[in-house]
């Protein structure tokens, strides 16, 4: 540990981050410990060999792209075999782990964020999951979600989550909210995000669209999202036709089952008996 970023014995230098912050670093340690550092130092070698001028072996390697902080703790595990994380920086070091092959680093960097999770950090650390295959961190994300669900929309992690992610957070039976919040919910996210990407709300909606569960709708809260969906067109006309349609034939009329079963967090409307197939 007395090794990590000092410069006795040092023959690689890091700049890493906006700071140029200097980080030295021991090659044979970096090269038998991380098969990425491993190619870097071989190509760097490889390529400044016999040429005059050319790069000092011990670098340095420009970094420019990473806090020093989440550097120097990638360096940490390196060297020591364990990490020192905090809220701060943890889903840095998890996102480096995964860029630099390094199994062992990233289940302990999971381990601190499911430790840690909270409502501010939850959907930045479901999207990561997602991003980088931790089913685990996935299912506990998404579990977390449904017990706050209310908080949980008003951050702004929610309103940066990608179409696919909110998707798949919006089949959960079990999510703490009424439906007529969550469609309020989507349409908040679908602004945002057809601010940031520049494309027309109902476009960059489609997906989530198809997880709301309309038909728990009362006629009164149709009649109002029917209003409110004429400015932004944020619903296609079908589900919405398909939802009156359940109405009036007091049964779910053609629509998918799953879009006709309460979750956790619907509050009671008298249709709802008319929708479960298993009532009498």
């Amino acid at each position: 540990r007395t090794l990590v970023n000092n410069p006795q014995f040092s023959d690689v230098t890091f700049v890493v981050g906006p700071e140029q912050q200097k980080v030295f670093a021991h090659r044979c340690v970096l090269a038998c410990r991380c098969q990425a550092f491993q190619g870097m130092l071989s190509q760097e070698a490889v390529g400044t060999e016999g040429s005059p001028g050319s790069i000092p072996p011990q670098g340095p390697f420009i970094l420019g792209n990473v806090q020093p902080e989440v550097f120097l703790a990638v360096i940490e595990f390196l060297y020591t075999n364990s990490v020192t994380l905090n809220s701060h920086i943890a889903l840095e070091v998890l996102t480096s782990s995964v860029e630099y092959g390094l199994q062992d680093l990233c289940k302990l960097c999971v381990k601190f964020i499911k430790d840690t999770l909270s409502v501010e950090q939850v959907c930045e650390a479901l999207q990561a999951a997602v991003t980088y295959g931790q089913a685990d961190l996935q299912q506990h994300c998404l579990a977390f979600i449904e017990g706050c669900t209310t908080a949980v929309v008003r951050t702004q992690g929610f309103h940066e989550l990608s179409d696919v992610v909110l998707a798949w957070v919006l089949r959960s039976d079990r999510l703490a909210m009424d439906e007529l919040d969550l469609v309020q919910a989507v349409r908040e996210w679908a602004h945002v995000s057809s601010a940031v990407l520049e494309r027309p709300v109902p476009e960059v909606a489609t997906l989530p669209v198809q997880e709301l569960r309309l038909p728990l709708l009362s006629p009164s809260e149709l009649a109002t999202l029917e209003n409110h969906n004429q400015r932004d067109l944020l619903i296609p006309t079908p589900p919405i036709a398909a939802a009156w349609r359940s109405h009036a034939l007091r049964k779910g009329g053609g629509v998918p089952s799953r879009l006709c079963r309460p979750r956790s967090g619907t509050r009671p409307r008298d249709h709802h008996r008319h929708l479960d197939p298993h009532a009498k």
